[in-house]
């Protein structure tokens, strides 16, 4: 059963586009605006395809509750997990998605590398390892909520890794390194059918002993999904704030709109709609004063400079 979807990231990707269009940025501004724009855009794309796969193989199951995007902040950790799959049996299955289209290259230790047709190539956080991480924070999670088997015996946690269908994954000999569970997310219904299989009998009777009901993980998916805290898609990095404006410059920018022709003001937008900021009247581009319009809630319908917009929380 499907309990919660992906949240709406497109806000995000609205304030990254709209604020590449600003003249105030410096170099190492722009580089990052672009990186970050199709870094969330091919996070958002990667998940969706996942979500896709896994959705047509578990959504209508009734033993199984599936969750996307969620997070989680417990003790001062924090957890984003891109998919969650839990059934009665207290396996909770972690899934992250990447959305790497080239070569990846994992060792014998564990390490992760992606290559492109160019040439290029980048080394990446190894994603079982995150998961892993997560798991430690969600496992803090469920003991708060009380959430354990009927025994009160503890979760069971599985990771699994899910690549963009066109990656081409180079593993290492299984002997040294079993990568069976870092896979294209196309191959998630065979996955799941082996992960099935696997189970030892010994596993499925000490799992039957502690079984849920069908209600409770419900119950349980939703507790969850009270506990997501999505992180705020307006949030920039420090070094993205706006320089600061020359004292001189802020005033001659307020003398020349005190001084315009009286005439002027009459063939202008109303004031709400100015490209100037409200609070230390400067000219402000377009960008800037779309952001605000699109945010009444946030500036009242006032436009602002990017220094000052970040007065408003």
């Amino acid at each position: 059963m499907l309990i919660k979807q992906a949240d709406d990231k497109t806000k995000r990707l609205q304030l990254l586009e709209s604020l590449q269009a600003s003249p105030l940025l410096d170099v190492r501004q722009k580089s990052w605006l672009k990186d970050e724009y199709w870094s969330v855009k091919q996070g958002i794309d990667g998940e969706r395809d996942a979500a896709f796969h896994i959705d047509s193989v578990m959504r209508d199951g009734q033993n199984t509750a599936v969750l996307h995007d969620l997070r989680f902040v417990v003790d001062g950790d924090v957890a984003q997990i891109d998919h969650l799959v839990m059934n009665r049996l207290m396996d909770f299955i972690l899934v992250e998605t990447k959305c790497y289209a080239g070569h990846v290259d994992i060792n014998e230790v564990g390490e992760f590398t992606v290559r492109y047709g160019s040439g290029k190539q980048f080394g990446v956080p190894s994603p079982l390892a995150q998961s892993e991480r997560h798991a430690r924070v969600l496992s803090k999670l469920l003991d708060k909520l009380g959430i354990t088997g009927r025994l009160g015996s503890q979760p069971k946690f599985h990771h699994l890794v899910m690549f963009h269908p066109k990656a081409i994954i180079m593993r290492p000999d299984a002997k040294k390194l079993d990568t069976s569970n870092v896979i294209k997310a196309d191959q998630f219904a065979q996955w799941r059918g082996r992960w099935v299989e696997d189970a030892s009998a010994l596993t499925v009777l000490a799992g039957a002993i502690n079984m849920r009901g069908r209600d409770t993980v419900k119950e349980w998916a939703e507790m969850l999904v009270r506990q997501h805290r999505p992180a705020d898609l307006l949030t920039l990095p420090d070094f993205m704030k706006p320089r600061e404006m020359p004292v001189g410059a802020a005033r001659s920018a307020r003398s020349e709109q005190a001084s315009a022709p009286a005439a002027a003001t009459t063939t202008e937008a109303p004031s709400e709609k100015r490209l100037i900021c409200a609070r230390c009247g400067c000219k402000i581009s377009f960008p800037e004063g779309k952001f605000c319009w699109n945010n009444p809630q946030r500036f009242g319908g006032t436009q602002y400079c990017r220094e000052h917009q970040a007065a408003f929380k």
